[in-house]
């Protein structure tokens, strides 16, 4: 259930998880940070097993929220892990009053992992606010919902999803992300920004781990943001 992809860098897959009946599956990054802890990015359904292979590569020591829409097992974790500190993507508070939470995300890293993170707030998407990371060790950008790399499908309705939101077969922007832009200039900004960073590996949400040509891909991906 946990694979790892690089020194100190693992992945959860959830391919069950289903939105509105559709499976979409998910994804939880998991990185080893340079005092032994754990941030964990994007959040699944836990078992005690899973739990148990956790512990064994290190404490969870945050937890992070990394966009409006990645939330849904935030609590789950925070009670498996309750020294850990809990991180929501901007205005994530106000759509789940009910998760308790240290500190909201921005453009600049915490200092509990700024040795080894970097982060961007993609802003002028207010509905999504998803918030970009970069292992840099690794050279691997994580991200929730900026791109999918959705290659296959177990499911027809899941084929038939990914292709209405025009990121089957390829690695790609969905048509619903382009549609929550409001504010294409900070957008591209943010764009941009990443664009600047080192990174080969992606990691993404939904679809598969796109393990080389990550820039370029990125920046294919969002020519409509950023020109070609």
């Amino acid at each position: 259930m946990l694979r790892q992809l690089d020194d100190d860098l693992w992945v959860v897959d959830h391919p069950d998880f289903a939105m509105a009946g559709i499976p979409i599956g998910t994804r939880t990054t998991l990185v080893r940070l340079t005092d032994g802890s754990l941030f964990m990015h994007a959040p699944g359904p836990l078992s005690v097993s899973l739990a148990k292979q956790i512990d064994e590569i290190g404490p969870v020591r945050f937890i992070v929220a990394p966009n409006a829409f990645h939330h849904l097992f935030v609590a789950e974790n925070a009670r498996a892990w309750q020294d850990a500190s809990v991180h929501l993507a901007p205005g994530l508070a106000t759509k789940r009053k009910d998760l308790s939470y240290n500190a909201e995300l921005g453009d600049e890293p915490a200092p509990g992992w700024s040795a080894d993170l970097d982060q961007c707030w993609v802003r002028g998407s207010p509905r999504v606010n998803e918030i970009v990371f970069l292992h840099r060790s690794t050279r691997t950008l994580v991200l929730t919902d900026l791109a999918f790399n959705v290659q296959h499908a177990a499911s027809r309705v899941g084929r038939v999803f990914f292709r209405l939101a025009g990121v089957y077969g390829r690695f790609a922007t969905s048509r619903m992300m382009r549609l929550m832009v409001r504010d294409r200039v900070a957008a591209r900004a943010a764009a941009e920004r990443i664009l600047g960073w080192d990174f080969d590996r992606v990691i993404v949400a939904h679809g598969d781990v796109l393990e080389r040509g990550g820039h370029d891909a990125l920046r294919d991906a969002l020519g409509w943001l950023v020109g070609s």
